[in-house]
């Protein structure tokens, strides 16, 4: 219980950081945001819980297609924003626009053998 309590904490504390520095630099909130911590946690998670290189390897390909698809989404929210649309239709906009390229991505590359 306690590990699963110090994997919540560090977790927390990184979005914490970010939207602290958010306030301060935008930029550089989007420079944390934007390394892959989550996914670098998460695999140091699972190696801990489950130490099987496959299972690694496969989690660590996957993040790399799922992560393809998600970017799109940085870029039509603050079009949209700029453009006059409220915070949160843009950031749905972008989670819809997401879902739908995760959906097509994980269509295209299973053509290719890639099984997500």
């Amino acid at each position: 219980m306690l590990y699963l309590a110090v994997k919540a904490i560090i977790s927390a504390v990184i979005i914490v950081a970010v939207s602290e520095l958010a306030k301060r630099s935008p930029a550089m909130a989007a420079l944390l945001a934007s390394l892959p911590l989550v996914s670098v946690l998460g695999m140091i998670w699972l190696w801990r819980d489950v130490p099987d290189p496959e299972r690694i390897a496969a989690h660590a390909e996957a993040t790399f297609w799922y992560v393809l698809p998600s970017l799109p989404m940085f870029l039509l929210v603050p079009a949209l924003i700029r453009r006059g649309v409220d915070f949160y239709p843009a950031l749905g906009a972008g989670l819809v626009l997401t879902v739908s390229l995760y959906l097509l991505t994980a269509a295209i590359v299973s053509r290719f053998g890639v099984q997500l």
